[in-house]
């Protein structure tokens, strides 16, 4: 499906769920706090089923040790509340979090989804922690791999996935009836923007993605993965804006700034950025879907630590 096309079918889904003609989810926000992430459960009022975006499992990294306290917590609540998840969907292979998709599919069931580009990260991560041919680079641990444009639904509420690269190649923003969850493309109008200088990432990409989400109607409900308050001027967190509010406030990308100005800025500002303390172990789980390494001889399972490359 063309670029254009898709983001026209998604403005359409958006404008039919806000006049009432089509079915808008209730979005319910568990944000945790040590890792900054927003993780969304997505459900239809009507019919109970349900989704679940980007998912926290606990890690302490000095001693090792998981947890599943985050995911307890959604877990309960889909309990609670009687709904049915047939989806765990990721955004992009996170580098500031584990995923606890795999533990939650054990609980809850659901397909585990990402985008198709998947594969390139695969790629460029499998060579980095020299996993060898016996780790799939094609996305086969995930249990559906969405195309740019692809349609299902959320019980009966109209979704669609975008491609929207930049921050990795393999982003994906769903919109999902009157929402869009944008995964690390945006922050709050207040904070601007992702990084684009991890392996595969592009900022230029960035700006062309962010564009065009924001041809989607100004009301359209827009749920950050991320927020990190953008001190001095906000004291508390928020991961709810709007495509309006985007367009005209957020400070890197509003109307007006040119691809050229963002990819000046964006650039200059990831070189003073360190990075993330957990992308090590995140992205080697999160490449596999969640899924842990396996265990070797000795029943304990590894996550390496490569020196001197990155």
């Amino acid at each position: 499906m063309s670029d254009d096309r898709a983001i026209e079918i998604s403005a359409e889904q958006v404008r039919r769920a806000l006049a009432g003609d089509a079915p808008r989810p209730e979005v319910t926000c568990f944000f945790n706090e040590p890792t900054f992430t927003a993780t969304y459960v997505i459900a239809d009022p009507s019919t109970g089923r349900a989704a679940i975006i980007d998912s926290v499992l606990d890690f302490d990294q000095p001693s090792g040790r998981t947890s599943t306290e985050s995911a307890d917590e959604i877990i309960a609540f889909v309990e609670l509340k009687g709904l049915t998840i047939d989806w765990l969907l990721e955004t992009h292979a996170h580098a500031d979090h584990l995923s606890a998709a795999p533990y939650l599919q054990e609980k809850l069931g659901g397909k585990i989804a990402i985008g198709r580009d998947i594969s390139a990260v695969q790629e460029v991560f499998g060579r980095v922690f020299n996993e060898g041919t016996q780790f799939p680079r094609d996305g086969s641990q995930f249990d559906h791999l969405f195309g740019d444009g692809d349609s299902f639904s959320v019980g009966d509420v109209a979704a669609i996935a975008l491609h929207v690269p930049g921050h990795t190649p393999a982003d994906v923003a769903y919109v999902i009836g009157d929402s869009a969850f944008v995964g690390d493309t945006m922050f709050m109008p207040d904070y601007g923007t992702a990084r684009a200088d991890f392996p595969g990432g592009d900022a230029h990409q960035l700006y062309r993605s962010i564009r065009r989400l924001m041809k989607l109607p100004d009301e359209t409900r827009v749920f950050l993965c991320h927020d990190y308050k953008a001190l001095p001027n906000r004291t508390h967190f928020a991961w709810e804006t709007t495509i309006g509010a985007q367009r005209t406030g957020n400070v890197h990308v509003h109307e007006g700034v040119t691809e050229d100005a963002f990819v000046a800025m964006r650039t200059a500002r990831d070189a003073t950025l360190d990075m993330p303390h957990l992308i090590l172990p995140s992205v080697q789980v999160n490449m596999r879907a969640g899924h842990l390494p396996e265990p070797e001889e000795n029943g304990t399972r590894y996550l390496k630590l490569p020196l001197d490359l990155l």
